[in-house]
Formats: C-alpha cells, structure tokens, sequence
C-alpha cells in the first residue's frame, strides 16, 4: 500500500479529495476506510499519515461521478440511517459504510441472486453496519429488516418504473416531511427513443406530482452516459 504525503481535502462529512498513488500532482476522491487493509472492487488503498484511504471509482459509482460532478447535496454522514434500492454488488454500498460508520447503518436491497451473492460474501459479511435484504424493491412492505427512522433513501434500479419504486419507498419509510432521496435515472432503461434531457424532465415531473421538490439535478456524463442524479425531498 502506497504511503502518500500532501493535503488532505474534505468535500462532504466523510468524503474526501486525496493525493492519486498514481500520479502525485493529481487528486482523487476517496472515504476512510472502515475495514483498514481491505479493499472491495480493486480500488486503491491509501495511506496518509494514521489513516487509510479508498478511492473512490466514479466509472464504477455513480454517487462517485456526482460527487465529482459537484452534487449540492449529500445527505450522509456519521450515524445515518439509509435504505439502499439496488445494491447490487455494493460498490458504493461499502463506501456509504465508510461515510456512516459504526453509528449508521445501510439497508441494502438486492433480489438479483448471482449479485446479492456477491453483496454478501464481499461487502456485507466484512461490515456490521451493512443490512443486506434478498427482495424485490417493488415490495417494500416485505423489507422486515428495517429497524430505525430511514433519513435517506438511494435508488439505482434499472427499470421503467424505477421513479414510482422510489417513491413508494420513501412513502413508506419517511416520517412526514422528512427524509432525502437520491434517484439514479437511467434515460435508456426508461424510454430508449427520446433525449435523455426530456426524460430527466418526465422523472422530475412523476416526483412533483407525487408530492416531491426536486432539489438538484446531476448529469453524470462523462462517467456515465445517459445518467442523472435527482435529489428531492417530500414538500410540507
């Protein structure tokens, strides 16, 4: 593991910007590693000083590729509680396990079988923080392992309805007036014809009319193509 010197910038309560082991005149953005020596997907682990650092991919995280975009808002930090739809492998599940800590806890749906058995053995079984839940986000009052007040909710599901799957969710598990989310809209997955900018437009509209305010958009090209980032919260 690379020993790097040079400031150490911090973006968001527990997301940071960090010297690149690959090339010191550049920086990289990282969490501090809540399993020291361990890495999930192959990333760089970093050491500066008494802490260890992992980059953070934004090619294999989209939270990443906002961050990096310069998301206004990250609801995260040491202690929150948050329901992750789409856990998939758990990249960015297990860098939300860094940001949250001990004190935090992240609910990690995944019903696709070969990658919830990748979530489990790679990330979940390393990290108490981490919930994994073997279901179908379209059902979320199966979800019995949910203890606690949710006070964000993360959605990256690839589906045609994946707005409605959010906001059934944060119906659910929201207290009124409460609770952020973040919505990963894949344009392609929803409607492979028109420009991704219009179906952006259509998703925001499903949450206005659903009792959302939007408050930020993030395209996530180039390190996504045809991918955006909506933060809302539910109006009072």
């Amino acid at each position: 593991m690379p020993e790097e010197s040079g400031a150490v910038e911090e973006l968001f309560a527990g997301v940071y910007r960090v010297p690149d082991p690959k090339n010191q005149s550049k920086k990289v953005v990282a969490t501090k590693n809540l399993t020291p020596g361990r890495s999930y997907y192959g990333e760089s682990l970093i050491k500066i000083k008494a802490e260890e650092y992992r980059q953070w991919d934004p090619y294999r995280s989209k939270l990443a590729a906002a961050v990096i975009n310069r998301i206004e808002i990250f609801p995260f930090e040491e202690g929150t509680m948050c329901l992750y739809l789409g856990a998939s492998t758990g990249t960015t599940v297990s860098h939300l396990s860094d940001v949250v800590g001990h004190s935090g806890r992240l609910f990690g749906v995944e019903m696709a079988p070969r990658v919830a058995r990748e979530f489990l053995e790679n990330v979940a079984r390393y990290r108490r923080n981490v919930v994994p839940i073997i279901e179908d986000a379209h059902h979320p009052e199966r979800y019995q392992s949910i203890y606690g007040e949710i006070q964000t909710i993360y959605c990256d599901i690839a589906q045609p309805d994946q707005t409605e799957i959010a906001v059934a969710n944060c119906n659910r598990f929201f207290k009124e007036d409460s609770g952020i989310l973040l919505l990963v809209v894949k344009a392609s997955s929803i409607d492979v014809l028109k420009p991704k900018n219009e179906v952006f437009a259509g998703q925001r509209k499903i949450l206005e009319d659903a009792g959302y305010a939007v408050l930020d958009q993030i395209d996530l090209e180039p390190f996504d193509r045809n991918h955006a980032l909506l933060v809302a919260r539910k109006k009072s």
